[in-house]
């Protein structure tokens, strides 16, 4: 019960935080909500409970979705702590993850594999430190420091270190996130996926 009343007290300070950051009065916020003044009045100070078809449109109002708005303030998981894979011969680290997509940075030291794989979507990269060799179908593309990469991956494809090892930021959709980021990395919610 107490944490039912944290987590509305959150959204509360939520909601005013994000308005006055906007730089709406109570009535402008209100107004857009299609809601009385009072009602988001007392909302914002705790004389009204939340009701959840208040808030998503508060939320959608606001510019965030319903889950940011109503999500933890625990902060257990603010630093970010790198997942090595040393059968794969690769560390990622997670950078962020929303509904459709993942960024990560990787240090690979993995040659590249021999099997090639397809899932839908595009895959992007772009080399912070080394050589990454990129197989795309029968071709492959070396792209050093400071370059990009940006394909179907429709087109078969692997990529692994060239000529020592690679560091990567990468930003990949959900099914690229289970081809490249294997079946043992947390990624909670998600089933795993067969390593690449």
């Amino acid at each position: 019960m107490k944490q039912d009343k944290d987590l509305e007290t959150l959204v509360r300070q939520r909601i005013r935080s994000l308005r006055v950051a906007r730089g709406w009065s109570l009535d402008e916020l209100a107004q857009r909500c299609l809601i009385s003044p009072s009602t988001l009045s007392r909302i914002e100070t705790g004389h009204r409970r939340v009701a959840l078809d208040q808030v998503a449109t508060i939320a959608r109002v606001l510019g965030i979705t319903l889950d940011r708005l109503v999500e933890s303030d625990a902060d257990d998981d603010v630093v970010i702590r790198p997942h090595c894979d040393e059968d794969r011969g690769v560390t990622t680290w997670l950078l962020s993850r929303d509904s459709n997509q993942t960024v990560a940075k990787m240090r690979i030291t993995r040659e590249v594999p021999a099997e090639l794989r397809v899932h839908p979507g595009r895959d992007w990269f772009t080399v912070l430190a080394g050589t990454i060799a990129l197989r795309l179908g029968e071709r492959t593309i070396l792209v050093g420091t400071n370059e990009a990469a940006e394909f179907s991956t429709l087109v078969p494809h692997a990529f692994g270190a060239h000529d020592g090892p690679a560091e990567i930021l990468c930003i990949l959709d959900h099914e690229g996130e289970r081809s490249h980021l294997g079946p043992h990395h947390p990624t909670p919610g998600r089933p795993a996926a067969p390593s690449r």
